[in-house]
């Protein structure tokens, strides 16, 4: 083998040390970028505050909403309701389906109004045992019978303050009793994963490891809370279109039915 003029290998020599200083600049430059970075850089903050003080910043920025859209299941005492209600300081609207039955709700100030179709106001899924139509034997009716269900079938059937429904119904058109029951976390609070809710980062707060319930909180933003997975698998609900606002209108005479101070029994 011909051994290289001395210069030669010199300059061989300066050129490989200059590659190897550019490929481990490189490697540097590579390993820096894939470096772990600050992960509440370019986020609203709340990521390096504690559980509990994420709660409470969420909750507090919530309620302050004018309005908020409340979607996803909710299981309560072996029944799943899977609800979608928009939601402000005036009232509220939207649906909510159990049972295989659908039907609306509309509050507008202290006024409730129920829609639903005639197979609701018949009872035909009823747990009761009685059939379609049926009654006691000391004529209190159990139920509307085929014919008074068409009447109401798509009305919007105004629901009277001192009737029971009107307590458990309306609780379901009410921001702040709805928030305030859905947002609570139960247990020891952690924080958990940082993740995403559509387009926004979030992260999420536990309680009890997550059997008490997990809240998603945004990132980017302001930080309001995107999502909530009830503890025992009790359901999942989205919470979006915050301070959206929607248009709340009671419904006019031709769409409406007025029982006074009684309600169809349902």
């Amino acid at each position: 083998m011909t051994a290289l003029p001395l210069a030669s290998r010199a300059r061989r020599a300066a050129f490989v040390s200059a590659m190897c200083v550019g490929v481990v600049t490189a490697v540097t430059s590579l390993a820096g970028c894939g470096s772990p970075e600050d992960p509440d850089a370019g986020t609203n903050g709340v990521g390096k505050l504690s559980a509990p003080k994420i709660q409470d910043k969420s909750s507090r920025l919530a309620q302050a909403a004018s309005a908020v859209r409340l979607s996803g299941t909710v299981v309560s005492k072996g029944h799943t309701y899977t609800l979608d209600m928009r939601l402000k300081g005036e009232g509220g609207t939207g649906s909510v389906t159990s049972k295989g039955q659908t039907f609306r709700l509309l509050r507008v100030g202290e006024d409730l109004f129920l829609k639903a179709d005639s197979r609701f106001w018949t009872h035909d899924d009823n747990n009761n045992g009685s059939g379609s139509g049926s009654g006691k034997g000391d004529g209190t009716p159990q139920k509307a019978d085929e014919a008074a269900a068409a009447k109401l079938d798509g009305k919007y059937v105004k629901v009277p303050k001192g009737d029971p429904a009107y307590e458990q119904l309306s609780g379901f058109t009410d921001k702040d009793v709805l928030l305030e029951g859905m947002l609570t976390l139960h247990g020891e609070l952690a924080k958990g994963d940082r993740g995403k809710s559509g387009a926004l980062r979030t992260i999420k707060i536990t309680g009890d490891e997550g059997a008490g319930g997990t809240l998603s909180v945004a990132l980017d933003g302001k930080p309001y809370p995107l999502r909530l997975d009830r503890g025992g698998h009790a359901g999942t609900l989205r919470l979006t279109d915050w301070n959206k606002d929607f248009p709340l209108q009671e419904p006019n005479k031709s769409e409406m039915v007025d029982y006074g101070k009684q309600l169809p029994t349902s």
